[in-house]
């Protein structure tokens, strides 16, 4: 339905991305940093619409059916820009499974952490081990990586947005508290001035915020995954553009005003995580609380973007060796009360070897949470612009240099420009993380 859908996208949307939103204005400043918040925001619905679009091949309610995007791509565009498609796709799947590890095991660290300023004071460093967060969320993902299908996470999404909605609600009242303490509202209109930073460094800077930004409005990866389970009376398309207007509008209201509110009561020495970088301290137990339901969000997020990756693959073997008995092979775990849960058992080894491989990157490089604006960048662009314009194009046969064909290729381009710029900037701040990196370190 509408509701379902929108809360399946909300949760998809509300990620880790959204407490880093006032560092990202910090940068940019009162002005800039709303105003490109906004710009993503109609830019994702937009291309949003020409995607939901291409669900179906040729005639947008009879035709035939995408059932991935993955699929979508191959349809209307061919094979060479499939092998295109599949590469940013697969990094941008792998990597942001690494980013949800590393972020709700700093949120967990957090808890921990919070509690050790309350018993010991401010002052004592309270260092924490990652790794055993780090499997810990491992560990449940496993167990959660073998719901089958993309349809039954529903309740999943549910709770994951009631999750994201409170730590979001209690993120936007301490930053309240946090105003009404200092009584001034900081900030600048350009963000953090030069002086304070070099202008390479303020560059730098404001290409990681833009970077930020991009990686909050990702979601491309499961709309048509969430497309293909809406009822088909309305048709779909009708139905997932309400949905995706509904979603995008509710997140853009809360993303500034926690974007907005931070920046407000922190100025220029927002940290990146509000929750986590402990521009909270007291009271520390509604700091845990939010952070708890981080962590409960990610969880189910980690499910909603990975699902399409184990469903491509599942589906690709199963069609290139049908015949395979360990692929096709079910085990029947008996549930009291209800009938037997059949588990696949190709099922059950590959998708708990992705978790581990997963989890284990994490651990060796968990300066990865820095680099959330190269993961946006890399998605951005190609995933939520080039391939949406591209099949669109394709599918309505929009003519060559037409007044619609031109706008769209001016869009395409000037958010590649943008994406160049994050890209640049992140990997700036990559190379600052390398300076000082340990693998496996155990000292948080």
């Amino acid at each position: 339905t509408v509701w379902t859908a929108s809360a399946l996208i909300i949760t998809a949307l509300i990620g880790s991305g959204g407490p880093s939103l006032a560092w990202a204005i910090a940068q940019l400043g009162w002005i800039a940093g709303p105003t490109i918040v906004l710009l993503f925001a109609f830019v994702t619905y937009y291309t949003s619409t020409l995607l939901t679009t291409c669900y179906c091949s040729g005639d947008p309610t009879t035709g035939n059916r995408n059932y991935t995007y993955m699929g979508a791509v191959r349809d209307n565009l061919g094979s060479l820009k499939i092998k295109l498609f599949e590469l940013v796709l697969y990094v941008n799947l792998f990597g942001v499974a690494i980013r949800y590890t590393i972020a709700s095991s700093t949120s967990m660290m957090a808890i921990k952490r919070s509690n050790c300023f309350h018993e010991k004071g401010e002052k004592d460093p309270c260092h924490i081990n990652s790794n055993p967060y780090m499997i810990a969320f491992g560990f449940v993902e496993i167990i959660f990586s073998q719901i089958p299908d993309f349809d039954r996470l529903w309740w999943l999404s549910i709770v994951a947005a009631f999750m994201s909605f409170t730590y979001t609600i209690i993120e936007l009242g301490l930053s309240i508290a946090k105003l009404a303490e200092t009584g001034k509202i900081k900030g600048s209109l350009t963000g953090i001035n030069i002086g304070a930073l070099t202008s390479t460094q303020k560059i730098w800077r404001n290409f990681q915020a833009l970077g930020n930004i991009t990686f909050a409005y990702s979601y491309f990866l499961i709309l048509i995954e969430v497309q293909d389970t809406i009822r088909s009376s309305p048709s779909e398309s009708k139905t997932m553009k309400k949905a995706s207007l509904i979603s995008i509008a509710a997140t853009t209201l809360f993303y500034m005003i926690r974007g907005c509110m931070g920046y407000a009561a922190f100025g220029d020495v927002a940290p990146k995580n509000l929750l986590t970088g402990f521009g909270f301290y007291n009271p520390y137990w509604v700091v845990d609380i939010a952070n708890a339901a981080t962590v409960i969000h990610l969880v189910c997020a980690y499910q909603f973007n990975c699902q399409a990756l184990f469903a491509y693959v599942e589906k690709t073997l199963l069609e290139k060796f049908p015949n395979s008995q360990f692929i096709m092979r079910e085990i029947e775990i008996p549930i009291p009360g209800c009938s037997p849960y059949k588990l696949k058992l190709f099922q059950l080894v590959w998708r708990t070897v992705f978790v581990i491989g997963t989890t284990f990157i994490s651990m060796l490089l968990p300066f990865f949470n820095d680099i959330v604006g190269l993961l946006g960048a890399l998605g951005f662009w190609p995933l939520t612009v080039f391939f949406p314009v591209e099949m669109y194009i394709k599918q309505k046969k929009i003519p060559k240099w037409s007044t619609k064909w031109v706008f769209l290729q001016i869009v395409s381009v000037a958010c590649l420009i943008i994406t160049i710029a994050a890209a640049a900037g992140s990997v700036a701040d990559v190379f600052l993380d390398l300076k000082s990196f340990k693998p496996f370190s155990t000292d948080c």
